[in-house]
């Protein structure tokens, strides 16, 4: 279940040859992954709206996560380290969620 991206998005453009001779050989591709220029688009939009809405959604399954884990100790149960464990990954969740709203990187190289 799933998938797996072993590519980037953008498709691969190859430069033609300018030599037509049998010997010549094709140009090297980049490897994936590997930036070929400092000008190359990020792969994922960086808009407002989606990072209100990835960082709103991951603030809420944080939020989520923790309640779950904290209910059953509202409850008189004593806690487990499954359930600390639960609490600390939903904190986790919901602090990515706060950077992603925040985009600190972004600012930092924000030209004026």
């Amino acid at each position: 279940m799933g998938s797996f991206v072993s590519q980037t998005l953008e498709s691969v453009k190859v430069a033609a040859s300018q030599e037509t001779s049998p010997s010549s050989k094709p140009p090297a591709l980049a490897a994936a992954g590997a930036p070929t220029s400092p000008e190359q688009a990020p792969i994922f939009n960086n808009c407002w709206s989606c990072r209100v809405l990835s960082g709103s959604g991951l603030i809420g399954a944080g939020g989520y996560v923790y309640w779950v884990a904290r209910k059953p100790m509202k409850l008189g149960y004593p806690p487990t380290p499954g359930t600390i464990t639960q609490m600390v990954i939903g904190i986790s969740i919901a602090c990515w969620g706060v950077v992603i709203l925040s985009d600190p990187k972004g600012k930092a190289y924000r030209a004026a």
